[in-house]
């Protein structure tokens, strides 16, 4: 096939740093689409980004240009440097080492752009271990807590 055609929805978490709720309503504004734009950059469709104070989620069909790893290393660092430029009260400002990454069927595509758009609702009852846990059981996933929680 002399094409490369490729589609993966990628459902992708990180929060900040120790979970420091740094993220507020007027930070969103700007860092979202600042986010978006990077994503878009990098080749990436975005299709939802939303989160709380102390992460976000994002899904994006993924470019067949980068690996999933560099694109969130990307995103993280691109932004972290931004929005400790953009104002003096973000320059503690950092995202958690780490990421989670789920793959969605397109089939599953608009249930979790929703679950991304009502992260605040979700919140209002879960805490992120909560949250993330969840996900990890649903994917089968084994993880060691001593380690996903930076």
């Amino acid at each position: 096939m002399p094409q490369s055609l490729v589609y993966n929805y990628v459902h992708i978490v990180f929060s900040t740093k120790n979970r420091n709720p740094i993220i507020s309503p007027k930070m969103e504004e700007c860092l979202f689409p600042y986010m978006i734009h990077v994503l878009e950059d990098l080749g990436c469709q975005v299709l939802a980004i939303g989160g709380v104070p102390d992460h976000i989620h994002i899904l994006v069909n993924l470019t067949r240009k980068k690996p999933l790893m560099k694109i969130v290393e990307l995103v993280k660092s691109h932004s972290s440097r931004w929005i400790k430029e953009e104002d003096d009260l973000f320059r503690m400002f950092y995202w958690q080492k780490g990421y989670s990454a789920f793959s969605v069927s397109p089939q599953r595509k608009e249930s979790i752009i929703k679950y991304i758009q009502n992260q605040k609702r979700h919140h209002t009852d879960r805490d992120f271990k909560t949250e993330m846990r969840a996900f990890y059981d649903y994917y089968g996933m084994e993880y060691d807590e001593r380690y996903v929680w930076d």
